[in-house]
This record gives structure tokens, C-alpha cells and sequence, in this order.
């Protein structure tokens, strides 16, 4: 489950090995077989669990973590609360880089896991606050003497880790996938999940999506309010040439998707997972009958009762009346 010279006990024993459910109610009439990965039961609560432990357990192995180093990332919230569980149970201290859009339930997980939190208020050139989340991170690792930047943005071990999404998928679905729709942030869940189906020589076409205002695939602009997904910057891990091309949604059509997916199927789920049924709404009509189409949920509502399951936030927000 996890790349490491140790085995994992404890918490981080029930990281992976999700379950997979087929899911008959969401498009009825689309002549498609819908299926989807529950990344929300990890530990964490989200697929960034994987990352996270992968990361810091590699580092530990290799001598660049030691019990008194501080952990830094910049993060909208689900890197952090992975990290801020492994940080607390191998005794790490953690600083997190946050902005003003991370939900306010998620900002009181991390606090309770003990992570220190430093927030910026600056949006960047792109009109989003990752650069400025990057620039404040950068300035702590030249402050701290005893640092490790986990840097998902760059850090081989996250597309690692969530290649064993895409094995784990295939092997419930014994190799029978067609579609793959994968919300992009830092471009490692995709790249990861690529890798495999590259390795295993399937024809399974990997579907990008992406939000109004990202600059990954230089989408339309858009002013984002959601996070976990869309991003500031390009990513360092995304090869587009290998990849369909990219879905493009804005956070209405992110905000109806989690709605038709708590009434169809009673799955509450997060911005992102929103996000990929809007597209995989959007591309139903191009697809071929009875295609097999697969996509995660990333991570759980919960986190956003306060606001894409608040009607008062999204039309105050979004202008959307529900």
C-alpha cells in the first residue's frame, strides 16, 4: 500500500483499499455504467491521504525527516489534514500555508490535529492565492533551519502514491474501464492514475477536469471560490499530450453536481467530486453506450456543509438560487 522499507500499523493501516461502488441513479438514461472510488474513506477523509503518508514516510526512511524537523506545505485542505494526521502520529511538528477560501471545517480539523496554521491574504497575479501560499512557504523553509517542504506540487512520492488508486481500480474492475474523469490540482492523482493504465497497455481514455479561472490547462477566466480543484500555476507532473482534452466547469455547475449526486445517490461529497460529475454530465451525450466510466470521491461533504451545501453561501457566493 505504501512505498516503505517499514510496515505502516496503526491509523495508517486503513489508508487504500477503498471500496467501488456501480452507481445505477446518477445519469439513468445514459446508457452508461457509472462506477465511483471512495477515496473519502480513508482515514483523512480524502485521497490525499495517500499522498501524505507516502510522502512523509519515504523522507523519514531516507534520513531528511528526523523527530525535530518541522513540516511545511502550502495546502486549500486536504493535503493539509493528511499531513496533520501523520505529523501528530510520528510526533512532527507542521506549519501550514492557507488562505481565506479553505472551508471553515477543514481549518478546525487541522487545528486539531495539532498543525500550526498561517494564513495569506494576498491573491497572486492569477487571481487565486497559490502563488502567494508558494511565496509564504518558501520564506518558512529559509526561516527554518530544521525543515522539510513536502511539496505535493513537485514531489514524485505524491503521483507514487495515487498510482495505487488506478491499481486498485482496475483490479475491481478487472481491467474493464473505458473513461477515467479525474479532477485536476496538483496534476498527481492524474499523472498517477495514467501511469498505471500505461503499464497495464489499456486503451482507457484519462479525462481531465478542470475549473473556471485554473491555470493548469489555461481554462477560461473564472473567479474560483471552491477549493480542491483548478489551480494557479501549471502543473509539474501533467503531460497533456497523453490525456483527453480537459473538461472545463465553473463552481455553480461544481455546487449542482454535489447536489444531484446527494439526491440520486446519497453520497455526500466534496467541491472537486461535484466538479467531475458535471463533466462527466456535460460528455455523456458523446460517449458510447454502455461505456464503463469510473471517477473518485475525493473527499467527503462534510467539510463543506457551511458552503456548497449552504443555500444562503452559494447564492450569496455564487448568485444560485436553490
Amino acid at each position: 500500500m505504501i512505498v516503505s522499507k517499514d510496515n505502516i500499523n496503526g491509523i495508517f493501516a486503513a489508508v487504500g483499499n477503498t471500496k467501488l461502488l456501480r452507481l445505477d441513479r446518477i445519469f439513468p438514461e445514459s446508457g452508461l455504467e457509472i462506477y465511483a472510488k471512495l477515496e473519502n474513506l480513508n482515514p483523512g477523509g480524502s485521497f490525499k491521504d495517500r499522498s501524505s503518508i507516502n510522502i512523509i514516510q519515504k523522507a523519514i526512511n531516507l534520513g531528511k525527516i528526523t523527530k525535530n524537523t518541522v513540516i511545511i506545505e502550502s495546502t486549500s485542505g486536504n493535503m493539509g489534514v493528511g499531513l496533520a494526521q501523520a505529523c501528530l502520529y510520528f510526533g512532527l511538528k507542521l506549519i501550514l500555508v492557507i488562505d481565506p477560501l479553505i472551508n471553515p471545517h477543514t481549518e478546525k480539523l487541522l487545528v486539531t490535529f495539532g498543525a500550526r496554521l498561517i494564513r495569506v491574504k494576498q491573491k497572486d497575479d492569477s487571481g487565486s492565492y497559490l502563488m502567494s501560499r508558494l511565496d509564504k512557504v518558501k520564506s518558512l523553509v529559509k526561516q527554518e533551519p530544521n525543515s522539510f517542504w513536502t511539496n505535493q506540487y513537485e514531489n514524485n512520492s505524491n503521483p507514487e502514491a495515487q498510482r495505487l488508486i488506478a491499481r486498485e481500480l482496475l483490479d475491481q474492475m478487472d481491467n474493464k474501464l473505458d473513461y477515467l474523469f479525474v479532477g485536476t490540482g496538483t496534476g498527481g492523482t492524474i499523472m498517477g492514475c495514467l501511469r498505471e493504465i500505461q503499464y497495464r497497455g489499456l486503451e482507457t481514455i484519462v479525462v481531465p477536469v478542470d475549473v473556471m479561472g485554473s491555470k493548469i490547462f489555461d481554462a477560461p477566466k473564472g473567479n474560483k471560490k471552491i477549493p480542491g480543484i483548478g489551480a494557479g500555476q501549471k502543473s509539474n507532473f501533467i503531460l497533456p499530450e497523453y490525456l483527453h482534452l480537459p473538461v472545463y466547469v465553473d463552481d455553480r455547475e461544481s455546487v449542482m453536481g454535489c447536489r444531484k449526486l446527494l439526491q440520486r445517490e446519497a453520497i455526500l461529497a466534496g467541491g472537486s467530486t461535484g466538479a467531475v460529475v458535471a463533466a462527466i454530465s456535460k460528455m455523456r451525450c458523446h460517449l458510447r453506450k454502455n461505456s464503463k466510466i469510473a471517477f473518485l470521491i475525493s473527499d467527503s461533504g462534510e467539510r463543506y456543509l457551511t458552503t456548497i451545501y449552504d443555500n444562503d453561501w452559494v447564492y450569496k457566493n455564487l448568485k444560485l438560487a436553490l
